[in-house]
């Protein structure tokens, strides 16, 4: 089951702080005097490079008490909001439900994407606070698969799902993707990015697809898709003419899922099929500018795909020009 794309954005997203290096004035400073041609004496030896200051913990001991509170009230409130509005029918023993060939696996898709940007805010955050950037990593890199994990109690629970262990596999994923892209590159170079648009789908089923537009958003896998947004000016030499903003992008979605049952699809004079997606992609990340709330904003909307150009292939109607796709 997709965990709340809206819960996953609420884990904060402050901005990624660069640390700052220290300049080599010191070097110059400790240069020796000359010393005048007639003077026999041995010359002053330069005086020692003083020792490298200890790491400031200030900044540690006051911010990562106020992000371990803040997180541990976000997810208890996250989790009881789940609780009591999500799952809100009867509950039964805990059991395990096999959910993989359901949906054309968009909600793995789902899983994989909110593991990956709760993971990605993890690190940063920890690295705002001061912890050393491999620290961070580790430390920050599974929080994803962590925080979702425990979702599979409540579905488990649920006589209409169950504990499923692909969902817990795609919340792996999602961890991992994010720390083997810093171990590899130090950076983020493929981002997961999703997009929606309504569709006419969830007026056959509103219980389950969605009632208003925000139910729709969470539910309605036809609406759905999930992209790979490639930082191809990464691997470009440093004076290419490539923007670091523009991306090739790659995107999946589904469509006419009214029901996990073909034969109950079929009644209604449907056939789910899959659709893959080519569009570009703008990485709000790489705009310049010195506006710390904007930075926040971008930092923020680049866990979501921006309406652009696409082309689509499906087997039912081939290839398709989309204008402006959402």
């Amino acid at each position: 089951m997709l965990l709340c794309p809206a819960f996953s954005s609420c884990f904060g997203r402050l901005g990624r702080w660069l640390g700052v290096v220290a300049g080599c004035l010191a070097l110059a400073q400790a240069a020796p005097a000359q010393v005048p041609p007639a003077v026999t004496s041995a010359p002053e030896l330069p005086a020692p490079l003083p020792s490298a200051a200890p790491p400031d913990t200030s900044r540690l001991s006051r911010r990562l008490p106020v992000l371990a509170g803040g997180l541990a009230v976000s997810y208890s409130a996250t989790l009881y909001l789940l609780s009591n509005s999500w799952y809100t029918g009867e509950r039964t023993r805990l059991h395990w439900f096999n959910d993989l060939p359901e949906w054309k696996q968009m909600d793995k898709a789902g899983h994989f994407w909110g593991a990956f940007h709760e993971s990605r805010g993890a690190v940063d955050m920890l690295r705002w606070a001061g912890v050393p950037d491999r620290k961070a990593l580790w430390y920050g890199g599974f929080v994803g698969f962590l925080l979702q994990s425990p979702i599979e109690l409540l579905d488990g629970r649920d006589p209409q799902y169950g504990a499923s262990a692909t969902d817990l596999a795609a919340n792996f994923l999602g961890s991992v993707g994010l720390i083997g892209q810093h171990l590899a590159w130090d950076e983020v170079r493929i981002m997961p990015k999703y997009s929606f648009h309504t569709t006419r789908y969830a007026a056959l089923r509103p219980n389950v697809l969605g009632k208003s537009l925000g139910e729709q958003y969470l539910k309605d896998y036809n609406g759905q898709t999930y992209w790979l947004c490639v930082d191809v000016g990464a691997w470009l030499p440093a004076a290419s003419c490539w923007p670091r903003w523009l991306q090739p992008a790659v995107g999946y979605g589904a469509q006419q899922m009214v029901y996990n049952d073909p034969g109950a699809n079929a009644a209604l004079g449907l056939q789910p099929y899959r659709q893959y997606y080519l569009s570009l992609d703008v990485d709000l990340r790489r705009i310049p500018t010195r506006s710390k709330l904007l930075k926040r904003v971008f930092y923020v909307a680049s866990i979501f795909h921006l309406p652009a150009p696409a082309l689509e292939w499906n087997r039912k109607r081939g290839l398709v020009a989309h204008g402006l796709y959402y």
